[in-house]
């Protein structure tokens, strides 16, 4: 490899072949499919190029690279940069991963979210999971079940573990992240508070909408502090917050979290929500069917999901 990029350096880098011998180059890559194959793509000057499975160049699915380190993401995405132009409107968006080991989640990490939901501020992450059954990727729909009108929305940053992570440091923790993307976190309320874990109203299927990129870490600001994530119903702002107001930063998170159990490459923490869920409002501002919401987090991208009653 060559060159990193200091820290800090405000240029913009697109994959160049001309200079990937010279940088570590930050990348944008697209999972999708297109005609029954998976594909990967890699964002070169603003277009997407890319290979899916069936060619015999093709480096392999974005969960399997991060797992096999920087080095075969590197040539995977100098190997993407030679592909075919992909067009974005014709292919069907996958979740950056949609197999990984873990998916865990932090609540109540924003404290006017923890306010507005009637819960006291806690001094350690609430933290619960996710199952890899309940993951859709950009435009696909969120379905609102038939049992339940109480479909909410949760615009959140992902953080994409990149190495294995035990007993790590918060000094040291942003080395083990690989990447980042965006999650909607759409929680079916009533089901959610049943009892007292969250697990059945964080978990009905087509409810956690992840993408539709994954950028890796060296593209964004360390932590992505200094972002901002807004979340839009039907185009009106709902949720807007600093990525510095979470009251657990991404590298707290990934050092408490490795205290007890062992991160792995390609583990998923999806990092809280801000305040203007349609819980804590008066009415209730519930998704249903023909909404669309979207999530941006700023240099990640927007994250788009029609709702549809299943």
């Amino acid at each position: 490899m060559g060159r990193p990029i200091p820290d800090g350096d405000p240029r913009i880098v697109s994959l160049n072949l001309l200079d990937f011998d010279d940088y570590e180059v930050p990348m944008k890559f697209l999972s999708y499919s297109l005609n029954g194959q998976e594909g990967l793509a890699v964002e070169v000057d603003g277009t997407f190029r890319g290979l899916t499975s069936d060619a015999p160049n093709f480096p392999g699915d974005l969960l399997s690279l991060i797992r096999a380190g920087s080095d075969a993401m590197a040539e995977a995405g100098a190997v993407l940069a030679k592909g075919d132009v992909v067009d974005t409107d014709a292919v069907t968006y996958l979740p950056p991963v949609s197999q990984p080991e873990k998916i865990i989640c932090v609540g109540l990490n924003y404290r006017d979210h923890s306010a507005e939901s009637g819960f006291e501020q806690p001094d350690y992450p609430t933290l619960f999971g996710r199952f890899n059954s309940s993951l859709i990727g950009h435009d696909a729909p969120i379905l609102r079940p038939a049992i339940s009108e109480e479909l909410d929305y949760e615009g959140e940053l992902v953080a994409i573990i990149g190495k294995e992570a035990r007993h790590v440091s918060e000094a040291d923790a942003l080395d083990y992240v690989a990447g980042y993307s965006i999650f909607n976190d759409a929680s079916i309320r009533d089901y959610q508070f049943k009892a007292p874990q969250w697990t059945p109203g964080k978990n009905f299927d087509d409810t956690g909408a992840f993408g539709p990129t994954f950028v890796t870490a060296d593209a964004l600001p360390k932590g992505c502090l200094g972002l901002r994530l807004q979340t839009r119903l039907n185009g009106e702002v709902v949720q807007s917050a600093m990525i510095d107001e979470m009251v657990f930063s991404v590298a707290q998170q990934i050092a408490i979290i490795s205290e007890f159990l062992t991160l792995r490459p390609g583990d998923v923490i999806v990092t809280g929500t801000p305040s203007g869920v349609g819980l804590a409002r008066t009415p209730k501002l519930w998704m249903k069917d023909g909404d669309v919401c979207e999530v941006e987090i700023d240099q990640i991208g927007i994250l788009s999901n029609p709702i549809k009653d299943a």
